[in-house]
This record gives C-alpha cells, structure tokens and sequence, in this order.
C-alpha cells in the first residue's frame, strides 16, 4: 500500500503509535529507512493531522497521517475540516479491527467509517476481513485511487484499512519480506495531474472599456500552479489597467502593477467611486474583511468570480457569477478577442494610488519602530527587518487581520500562509511546523491562546527539529473580543467568557520541550532578536508582550486619524 502510494508522489508522511497500525508502521519504516519517504513521528494524532497539512500546504501534494483504531480517527476531524475548506490535499489511512470484532464489545472497536465521511472528497475502505486478501494488483489499483483523488479535486481523503492478526512480524519476516522488493528497479510513476474543470465556456462578464478593480483572495490552489496564476494575474492587472487589491494570502507576483496596498484601512468609504459603476473581478475567496463586503455589496450584482478549481460557491454576498477552472483558462480564453481600454482606469488609479499613499504617511508618522511594543507597530516594523523572501504564517486571528492592515508595504514580498478555510485556531504551531519541515526557515506570528491551545506542537519540535521562529504576542488572552462589540461589556465579564486569559510561562513551556526562547520587550532590540531566532536554524520561541485593550484603542484612533488625514488632503469631507 504505501510503496504504492509513494510510487504516485507521496513524499511526506506522519505516523501516530498503535497496535493495530503495526503493519502501515513497519512499512513507512522501511521506506524511511530506504529514503523513499520523509516520516515524521508524533504522538498527538489532532497535531498529527495539522502537521501533514502544513507539508501539504508547502509541497502542493499530499502528506499522509497514518493512525490506530478508535478515538485516534476522530482526532483526525479537525485537521481533516481545514484540508475540505481549505482545498489542500491529505491522506489520511486509519487502520481498523476487521469485520469479526465489529459491534461484538471489541476492544478499540467504534464506528470510525463515520467519524471523516462528512468532509472527506473519497472514503474508501480495504476488504471488512483484513487487507491481506487483496492482490497486488488490487492493492495498487486501491492506493492509486486515493491518490488521483487528491490531485482531481484537493482535499481530504480517508482510506480505513482492516487489519487481521498477526500484525506484528518477526524481524526475520520483515527482513524477508523487504528483501523480495527489487529496489534498483524501483521507478517513480508520472503523477496524474488532472484538475477539475468547469463544463461551461469561460464567461466575459466584463466590460473592460470601463474602469474596474480586481479583488485577489486568498490563494487556494497547488503549488506547481501558482507561477501560471501569478503570470495571468500580472497580464491582467497590465491589460486593464484596473487597481488590484490583494489580501496577503493571495500569492501575488512580486512587483505587481496598479496595487492599492492599505485598502483595508481606506475601505469601505474613503476609496473614490467611479462615476460609471465600477466592474469587479473577484479572485479566490473573500478576504477576512468585513470592511470590504460591505463595499462589494454596495457595488451591486454583476461581479465575476473565478477560483482555482473550487466548484463549490465562495460568495456569501451572491453578488457574482462563478467560474470553478482558474484565472489561467479563464485569460487563455478570453484575452485573445477582449479589447482592453487601460485608458478608462487611470483617473481612478490616480486618485486610489494618492489615498493609499496617504494613508503609508500617516503609519510612518504614528508608528514609530522604537519604545514599547504595541501589536500595530510590531508589524508595521517586521517586513523591513525579516529577510526578503522568508515564508511567513499568521495565526488566523488577530495576526493575519493586522498584517493585511499595518504591514501592508510587504505585500508581494514573500509568502505568506494562513488556514482560513475554517478560520479556527486550531493545529497553529503543528501546521507551521508542517510549513517549515519542507520549505526550510519559516516565521510564525501567533496569540498566546492559539499557541497554548495547540500546546502539543511543541512535541514536534523536540527532535529533528525544523526551522521555524515562533514570534508570539502574548497579550493574556484572546485580543481579537477586544475590537469586537462585545467588548462593549465589563472587563471581567469579557475575560471570564471571551478572552480567558491562562496562567501559563509560555518560556517555560517551551524549556520543557528544549526548545530556545527569548523575551522581547523594547522595539529597537527587534531585529537583534529576529537575527538570534532565525540563526538557532531549529524551532526557537520569541515572546513580546502587549496590552490587548490599549491596542484595540490604537487601532481604533489609526482609523480615524487615517480618515481625518484624508479629509484634509482632498479639502473636504469624509465619511467615517
């Protein structure tokens, strides 16, 4: 089964403890041992599952979680719920008792057939009686389905695979075993690289005579088809002369043109409108802006959509039309008989380029990278100090939202990557350290609470560890109730039911794992931080420690010495 599997392209692959797994075990083992496969260890199969979804994240293939019977598959759900939404590729191969042991009182026997199939784009189970009745033939026929499942349509895939005793060989049957395998004649298999397609012709949907914005969400596509949708995004933002706003999730080209940067902040009032109406070309998913909803929504119906492959609807607000095969067959078809007028924008990119400048002034004046660290300020001042190109993953809450709003001059400068697909703070630190596992040095900015709640992460980092740099706020507590309306109610109302702060040394708990661990109180000591983190060359935690409620306050008078700055250069009046 898995040298089936690692004959499609399976590279990466976490395994969990367990008996009845034995056999998935000793097979990544040998494979490991051949250098066939990357495997990774852990004992928390929840972070099992959040760690192989980072290395998919990062690969652009699937990673693989191999687990026991029982609640060890419904550990999996998590995980599994963010790969759906998310539309990243992952197996996940669940060995279970046979057919004999079910609904007999067995131990470690439970329905875990049910526990994925909700979420799961193919479940498919062995023979009820063991595994071992199956041919080769049929092995492989059973692994290469899963697999191409993978690559048609991202996302989860749960392959259950009884298992009879015995499930423990000697080591002279191991040995004997592995010894039929002729490995000098071993040859990769060309992957499959279907995708799924749209039936219907691309629409037009646009009248590029007049002027328009393009809206780039976040990025959900593979790897190996981000470069064609980078080189179609910058056709498109060339031909049409139309402003791009772009979430830091989008995977945009460095040195994309007609870029509105600080839209979040200029948004949804201070952006001049287009006397005619103004064409919307929506890429990906929304953006995690409520700001800009609201903006789209008064723009009205008639807006285009296009995803990456995803057939499922990605608008909540039911203004577009859908189109599910990507921007690259989408501007193959249609920008050989189009007839571009760049002209028509160029007013209105004047005007949105001046207020987006305006706003970098007004950032640059307020928040100054020195003194205490306040959270605004810390990401204003992270994209001059991190090293040009270095991944970056934001913890979805309050880090990705302030990025997108304070660090808005990184945009295009390097990755970045946030599991947004269910917008949970679930597997934070098991996911980055996916990320890092395969692409080398990668930074994490995250709250203590999303830290703390995927506190057995650390276990990950303990050995062979990769190369990530945790950058945690600690502000003592959930920060994202604090500039929501319920903090309108009694701080120890809001602490007790919302941000729940817990009394927990966030450095001594990564001494426990032997993981390196500074402090960070002043921002002019920044970037010497930055520089001891990223030279550790393994997992290293660097803590700065904020005021949640002040914070929310700041980010509050931002906005409003952003719209009174505004007002004042245009000689008029705004609307807040």
């Amino acid at each position: 089964m898995l040298l089936c599997l690692e004959q499609q392209g399976l590279e990466c692959l976490v395994l969990c403890p367990g008996s009845r797994s034995a056999p998935l075990a000793l097979a990544a083992g040998g494979l490991a041992e051949r250098g066939l496969l990357r495997l990774t260890t852990a004992i928390d199969e929840r972070s099992a599952g959040f760690h192989a979804l980072g290395m998919a994240a990062a690969s652009g293939r699937a990673a693989a979680v191999i687990t026991t019977s029982g609640t060890a598959v419904a550990n999996l759900l998590p995980a599994a719920v963010e790969a759906d939404r998310s539309a990243l590729p992952l197996l996940l191969l669940t060995a279970d008792r046979p057919q004999r042991l079910k609904n007999c009182g067995a131990n470690q026997t439970v329905n875990q057939e049910e526990f994925l199939a909700s979420v799961c784009r193919l479940f498919t189970t062995g023979p009820l009686d063991g595994l071992h009745l199956l041919s080769q033939a049929q092995l492989e026929s059973l692994a290469c389905g899963a697999w191409e499942q993978t690559l048609s349509y991202p996302g989860p895939v749960h392959l259950n695979l009884p298992f009879e005793e015995p499930l423990h060989p000697s080591r002279e049957d191991q040995q004997q075993a592995w010894s039929g395998w002729e490995w000098a004649a071993h040859q990769q298999h060309q992957l499959c690289r279907s995708r799924v397609t749209a039936a219907t012709q691309p629409p037009v949907g646009l009248d590029w005579s007049r002027p328009g914005v393009v809206v780039a969400g976040p990025w959900r596509g593979l790897e190996a088809d981000r470069p064609a949708y980078q080189q179609a995004l910058r056709a498109v933002a060339e031909s049409s002369g139309w402003p791009v706003l772009a979430d830091q999730l989008a995977a945009i080209p460095a040195g994309l043109p007609h870029l509105i940067r600080h839209w979040e902040l200029l948004l949804p009032h201070s952006l001049p409108a287009a006397e005619a109406g103004l064409q919307v070309l929506r890429l990906g998913p929304l953006p995690a802006s409520r700001r800009l909803e609201t903006w789209l929504s008064s723009l009205g119906s008639g807006q285009l959509l296009i995803s990456e492959g995803e057939p499922r609807c990605l608008d909540p607000l039911g203004l577009s039309q859908q189109y599910s095969s990507g921007l690259v067959a989408w501007w193959n078809a249609i920008s050989v008989n189009a007839r571009f007028s760049p002209s028509s924008s160029r007013g209105l990119l004047a005007q949105w380029a001046q207020a987006d400048a305006h706003v970098q002034q007004v950032l640059d004046q307020h928040l100054p990278a020195a003194g205490g660290v306040t959270e605004p300020a810390l990401m204003k001042a992270l994209p001059e100090l991190l090293p040009e190109g270095l991944p970056l993953m934001l913890a979805a809450s309050s880090p990705v939202r302030d990025w997108q709003t304070f660090a808005a001059a990184d945009l295009g400068a390097r990755r970045c990557f946030s599991f947004r697909g269910a917008s949970g703070i679930d597997g934070t630190l098991s996911l980055a350290l996916g990320l890092a596992r395969v692409q080398g040095p990668t930074v994490l900015i995250c709250g203590d609470l999303a830290l703390q709640h995927d506190s057995n992460g650390w276990l990950l980092a303990s050995e062979a560890s990769p190369p990530l740099l945790v950058l945690l706020i600690d502000n003592d507590g959930g920060g994202i109730f604090a500039q929501l309306p319920i903090a309108s109610v009694a701080s120890s109302s809001l602490d007790q039911l919302f941000a729940m702060p817990q009394r927990l040394d966030p450095l001594a708990l990564a001494a426990a794992h032997a993981v390196p661990a500074r402090q960070l109180t002043r921002l002019e000591d920044l970037q010497s931080a930055l520089e001891w983190g990223l030279s550790q060359q393994r997992t290293a935690l660097l803590r700065v420690c904020t005021d949640r409620s002040a914070d929310a306050e700041l980010r509050h008078q931002l906005r409003e010495i952003t719209v009174t700055a505004l007002q004042r250069s245009r000689g008029g009046t705004t609307e807040a």
